[in-house]
């Protein structure tokens, strides 16, 4: 439950320090005083969307934090999954907005996402204001009611798993039809491509060897005769360089037998004499075999012709990339050979899944009907007493014929409040007053279903008056002694009346300018606001009579 609510610089509230107490307390003020602005700085501390106009002007921050009392509402495994501290007597929710638009949520304190606030917050506190009425025609808000109601968490969950395997066999079988239909114009193409390249018997790096082999035959000739003359400069018949070089030979060696040094230059001479002799050889053999072979260019030529052509054809820089392409065409050949193999494989996986998927949804729908049952007799039984004598209510559970989120049913909530008129859907026949009836007697089969702490209605009464407007009341007190506090905002004073904590929301003016405040009121100051509910601001002492019976009856 709701234990203290603290809000500072939140629009019209400078500071606002308020104690809840247990059970069902009831919330009043004139319209502005500044309900809807607490109901705002709650809202916020649940997860709602931030806004830096929130903050009360000339303030650079504003901070809403409540404390909650845990204990006996289960709550502990949200804590575990969180890795948050839990503390059953006073867990702290927190948040902080500033001026530059930054937003904080903190639980005991942790930094927290604005998703873990939200999911916290929505187990811990279900605010009921005026525009949710009109949720209640809505397939989501009638199927949520019945699956409330119903506890089929686990079938639910057991739905939406077996739809999201569905789901994904089915995009599967899709995703593979359509790659079928896409292949079917291009196979004879892509064969006649694959055919191509594989005609031309690629091998990887052979382009380089070929342009170095087209390089050198260009330039047979050339290369021929250069060598030729260097290996005749080296150690040609004529006055060559080794001729030469032999002849210093024999002068050195001849004054080594008078000259010590001289055998050492020698001996280094002969070293260099042997190396020249190999690389002239070298040229020699090497000259030998380069040959000017016409036929073998154009040979040569033609076929770096052809990998050029394909590099160019398949956008290309290379064989390797040529190889690499070839391979996924072949591959991709080899899938489409096997698409009626794998679409009938995907078909039958579809079929069981589909089987299953039909099994959890009536599961799932076996569960709503149940409690479609329990809600129609409680309903109707529930709006008797609150002023619709001859009502009629029940609930259409039907096939959709598609699996949805939810499940596969339509449910549709039909009324109508004479025993004359045939039922027809509750959003197109109620009234105001109706709706807000209903409404109530919804959310008390919901919290009745449900460990919730904290209830809060946003003047549920609207459309509604006099003894229904007390009995209304005792339907809302009773809800708080089956483990619920319950907080109703009213601007009626049978339902004030009924309260056992009544807290009062007013404004006051200063030099500083307009400010929102909330009392906890006294047995007296309750007395006089009561009363002045009833009678406006002239207190009559009927008025304050009447507000006194109201409040004993209501004990």
């Amino acid at each position: 439950m709701l234990k203290e609510l603290h809000i500072s610089n939140y629009v019209l509230i400078d500071r606002l320090d308020t104690q809840f107490s247990q059970g069902f307390s009831v919330m009043t003020g004139e319209t502005g005083a500044g309900k809807s602005i607490i109901l705002g700085a709650l809202n916020l501390l649940l997860g709602g969307r931030a806004d830096a106009r929130q903050i009360s002007h000339g303030k650079e921050r504003c901070t809403i934090e409540g404390h909650f009392r845990l204990e006996g509402y289960g709550l502990e495994p949200f804590f575990q999954e969180n890795a948050l501290d839990y503390d059953a007597e006073d867990t702290i929710l927190r948040r902080e907005l500033t001026q530059a638009g930054k937003s904080r949520a903190f639980i005991n304190d942790t930094p927290v996402s604005l998703s873990q606030l939200k999911t916290l917050g929505s187990l811990l506190i279900d605010i009921h204001s005026q525009h949710q009425n009109l949720a209640l025609g809505t397939q989501s808000f009638q199927l949520a009611t019945l699956d409330a109601i119903a506890g089929n968490g686990p079938q639910l969950a057991a739905y939406r798993s077996d739809r999201e395997e569905w789901k994904q066999i089915s995009r599967e079988l899709e995703d593979l039809k359509a790659r079928s239909q896409a292949d079917a114009g291009d196979l004879d193409y892509l064969r006649f491509q694959l055919s191509g390249l594989q005609s031309a018997r690629l091998q990887d790096g052979e382009q380089e060897l070929l342009e170095q082999e087209s390089e050198l035959l260009e330039h047979a000739e050339d290369i021929k005769r250069e060598l030729f003359s260097a290996y005749g400069l080296m150690d040609g018949e004529e006055q060559s360089a080794i001729s030469q070089l032999r002849q210093s030979l024999q002068s050195l060696r001849s004054a080594a037998k008078n000259l010590p040094q001289a055998r050492e230059l020698s001996e280094r001479l002969d070293s260099c004499l042997i190396e020249l002799r190999d690389i002239a050889d070298t040229i020699d053999q090497t000259q030998e075999s380069v040959n000017f072979d016409p036929a073998r260019l154009e040979t040569v030529n033609e076929r770096l012709d052809l990998i050029y052509s394909l590099e160019k054809k398949h956008r290309k820089d290379s064989i390797a990339q040529l190889l690499e392409y070839a391979a996924g065409i072949e591959k991709r050949l080899k899938g489409a050979d096997s698409y009626e193999q794998d679409m009938a494989d995907l078909e039958r996986k579809l079929e069981k899944a589909g089987a299953r998927l039909r099994k959890s949804a009536s599961a799932l729908s076996a569960t709503r009907a149940a409690a479609a049952a329990q809600v129609e007799k409680s309903v109707r039984e529930m709006l008797i007493p609150l002023g619709i004598p001859n009502v009629q209510f029940s609930i259409v559970l039907s096939d959709s014929g598609n699996f949805e989120q939810d499940g596969a049913d339509s449910v549709c909530f039909m009324f109508s409040a004479n025993r004359q008129h045939p039922m027809q859907e509750l959003s197109s026949v109620a009234s105001g007053g109706e709706i807000a009836r209903v409404m109530l007697c919804i959310k008390s089969l919901v919290a009745g279903a449900r460990m919730l702490p904290t209830i809060i209605f946003d003047e549920i009464d609207t459309g509604v008056s006099g003894a229904v407007a007390q009995r209304m009341a005792g339907m809302m007190k009773r809800m708080s002694g089956g483990g619920h506090q319950v907080i109703a905002i009213t601007h009626l004073p049978q339902i004030a009346a009924m309260g056992e904590s009544h807290y009062k929301v007013f404004k006051t003016d200063d030099e500083s300018g307009t400010h929102s405040s909330i009392a906890l009121l006294d047995r007296d100051a309750r007395i006089r606001e009561i009363a002045g509910m009833m009678s406006g601001e002239t207190l009559t002492d009927a008025a304050l009579e009447n507000a006194r019976t109201l409040i004993e009856n209501g004990r």
